[in-house]
């Protein structure tokens, strides 16, 4: 399983890259790339994993990922198998793109400025995020100084909003060279596929190919939380998803996302979502 670093498709002499993505699933590989990405959801659903963030996404979301900040959109299983195919447009953007100087401008401060300060990721919601899908979407047909003009609109809405949902609790700084980028890739495709099961810390520390106390330390050191609490969030973000569809009880969501109790996975939900399993699609 190859990972980390991505690499962004990119023109010389451009000031930023739009491209629409569309394919049975997401890129499904954990990974970061230097540019600071805006990812608009036109179809699809699944977990987004950022930084300490584990969280889910489905169509019409918007994201705002930080530079060098590990991340991944993985579609639900449901979708995979179905004919419908994962959509999304992704802006990436960074300094080297127009060129130093340009980002250098005194009338570019404020939007320079929050650049600077997105390492955490956004959820863009509210109006922000009505105003940015429809500029996003009109920068896919806009072309020379009008693309230019829409590009530093999107920003300044950026940086003056007040809908942005901080994703990561803390800036994250972590660059994963190769080797470290394949062991958390395994480790969460691990976690993925089999978080509707008991899972012990022996087993995902062998996938990571470390004693159980190593892996713990590692886990930690990494991500900023331990695995049983990332592993919890993994489940939430699966009940979330059999929630919404109302096809199932609350016992039933229970044992199936892989928790041992009711009693347990109603305190894990709140804490972790702030709302009881009866409350969230209320």
């Amino acid at each position: 399983m190859k990972v980390i670093p991505f690499q962004v498709p990119k023109i010389t002499q451009e000031a930023f890259r739009i491209q629409t993505d569309s394919a049975p699933k997401f890129y499904d590989k954990l990974h970061q790339h230097p540019e600071t990405q805006i990812m608009l959801i036109k179809k699809g659903a699944g977990t987004l994993i950022a930084g300490d963030y584990v969280g889910r996404f489905s169509s019409g979301d918007l994201f705002l990922i930080g530079s060098n900040q590990p991340h991944v959109f993985r579609s639900d299983e449901s979708i995979h198998k179905s004919k419908s195919r994962a959509t999304g447009i992704s802006l990436y953007f960074e300094e080297k793109y127009a060129g130093e100087n340009f980002w250098q401008l005194n009338e570019l401060v404020t939007i320079r400025n929050f650049i600077a300060n997105v390492g955490v990721g956004y959820r863009i919601e509210h109006d922000t995020n009505l105003n940015l899908t429809k500029l996003i979407e009109d920068l896919l047909k806009a072309t020379g100084v009008e693309r230019l003009l829409s590009f530093i609109q999107l920003l300044k809405t950026l940086s003056e909003s007040l809908d942005l949902k901080p994703l990561s609790i803390a800036d994250s700084k972590i660059r994963f060279n190769g080797s470290e980028g394949k062991r958390m890739n395994d480790i969460l495709q691990f976690t993925l596929t089999h978080s509707l099961r008991k899972v012990k810390i022996k087993e995902v520390a062998d996938v990571a190919n470390l004693s159980a106390e190593a892996f713990c330390r590692y886990f930690k050191l990494r991500t900023g939380k331990t695995y049983t609490n990332f592993l919890n969030e993994v489940r939430v973000s699966n009940a979330c998803k059999m929630l919404i569809e109302k096809e199932k009880s609350i016992q039933e969501i229970c044992f199936e996302t892989g928790f041992a109790n009711l009693s347990h996975f109603n305190r894990t939900f709140k804490k972790i979502t702030r709302k009881t399993p009866t409350r969230y699609v209320t």
